[in-house]
């Protein structure tokens, strides 16, 4: 692979028409986990939780450092940089002029102490600005006390986040095609649950953009 490739599959990598993870091959591609139908698909209906999503560069290397020091060592310097790449993903994969309203995906009472700040919401209020879209900061609220999502494999991913978020407003969401905006995604089972309460409260489309995007093998 030649460095210009390697470039170019850091910033604008080749992703699963629906979950957007990054994937070594040309052309229209599936991966596995969505052809499982696993998380994106709600097992009593067979509907997809979220409708279409990108990433921005892979959780590997430089941008995994990057992303760390933004997230859990008070980088914030780097949103502006973060949120150039981020909006070009959301407009190569998403028609803009669709979406109605911009929603991070919240983070625990404890973690906003420990932090300072919620890593997701300030990429999420500065992608809304940059796609001149209304930002909801307080549309969703996350309830419980799960345990961290990095801890846990898969299956136990899906389990731990069920019940953990909430509609806070659900005429702010209803009938509107939402931005799902998060730092970092795995499993997509944090998203897709976040996705299930937005289309509960009569949200029509949820999609998604994330910072990151883990390579799983």
């Amino acid at each position: 692979m030649t460095i210009w490739r390697r470039a170019l599959d850091l910033l604008w990598p080749r992703n699963c028409e629906i979950c957007g993870r990054p994937v070594d091959r040309e052309g229209r591609y599936v991966c596995a986990d969505c052809l499982n139908r696993i998380p994106f698909v709600r097992p009593e209906d067979g509907m997809y939780e979220i409708d279409d999503a990108a990433s921005a560069v892979r959780f590997e290397c430089e941008t995994r450092e990057m992303v760390n020091g933004f997230k859990f060592r008070d980088r914030i310097w780097l949103r502006d940089d973060f949120v150039d790449w981020m909006e070009a993903a959301a407009r190569a994969r998403f028609d803009i002029a669709a979406i109605d309203a911009v929603v991070a995906v919240p983070t625990t009472l404890s973690h906003r102490i420990n932090r300072g700040y919620n890593q997701s919401a300030l990429l999420a209020a500065a992608l809304a600005r940059r796609l001149d879209r209304v930002f909801l900061k307080r549309a969703l609220a996350r309830i419980g006390h799960p345990k961290r999502q990095s801890s846990l494999a898969e299956a136990e991913r899906v389990e731990n986040v069920k019940g953990t978020f909430a509609v806070r407003e659900p005429s702010l969401v209803r009938g509107r095609t939402i931005l799902l905006v998060d730092d970092i995604m795995t499993t997509g089972s944090t998203l897709s649950e976040c996705a299930k309460m937005l289309k509960d409260a009569g949200a029509w489309r949820v999609w998604s953009v994330t910072l990151a995007r883990s390579v799983r093998t």
